[in-house]
């Protein structure tokens, strides 16, 4: 796995491309996420956003939501969750620069359905400082890193087993238990990178 640049600790362009569910809030098996009370936070996120606001130029949320193109939510209900997770990370010191959704079933092939890129290019679309080669996209799916590495970003990917991780190491960068064990990567490095200068 290749080493995060060391410019990162220096140069604050960088932008960081999040998943949702799994990633940022629990995925469950036989549930679908379609109200506000069924939005439930993984634990550190929160925490974990605020000190992303401080090292990342941007932050922006890629997700597919099926739910919708199935017909078992409105697109209402998603918006009234997304309400619910800003609030949530505006209030513990974090930021959301946007969130980003494709509808459309996998089925459909649409060019916004990850790992497509489509999601990417209307954030770059909205926010042209972004740079794919100075952003990292973190994700719990191997179609997380294939719609990061498709647009040449550092790729990290979460709650993977081992095998996994080894079997499709030409996608994954790094792999951590969860978005809270990043940032401690993260902090680790700043801290080491300050250290040696």
């Amino acid at each position: 796995m290749k080493s995060l640049l060391n410019e990162f600790q220096s140069d604050k362009s960088w932008s960081i491309f999040l998943d949702r569910d799994g990633v940022i809030n629990s995925r469950y098996k036989d549930e679908i996420i379609d109200t506000p009370e069924k939005f439930k936070f993984i634990d550190g996120v929160k925490e974990s956003i605020a000190y992303f606001s401080e090292v990342f130029k941007k932050i922006i949320i890629v997700t597919n939501q099926q739910g919708i193109g199935k017909g078992l939510f409105k697109e209402e209900d998603l918006e009234k969750i997304h309400a619910k997770m800003l609030a949530e990370i505006d209030h513990n010191g974090g930021r959301i620069d946007k969130v980003y959704y494709c509808p459309a079933l996998k089925e459909k092939n649409s060019f916004y359905h990850k790992p497509m890129p489509g999601m990417a290019l209307l954030a770059k679309k909205d926010f042209p400082e972004i740079n794919f080669r100075k952003s990292v996209m973190v994700g719990d799916a191997l179609s997380d890193m294939r719609f990061g590495k498709s647009m040449k970003m550092v790729t990290v990917l979460l709650r993977a087993p081992r095998k996994t991780v080894l079997n499709n190491h030409t996608l994954i960068d790094y792999a951590f238990k969860n978005l809270f064990e990043f940032k401690v990567f993260l902090e680790k490095q700043t801290i080491e990178s300050q250290n040696s200068r």
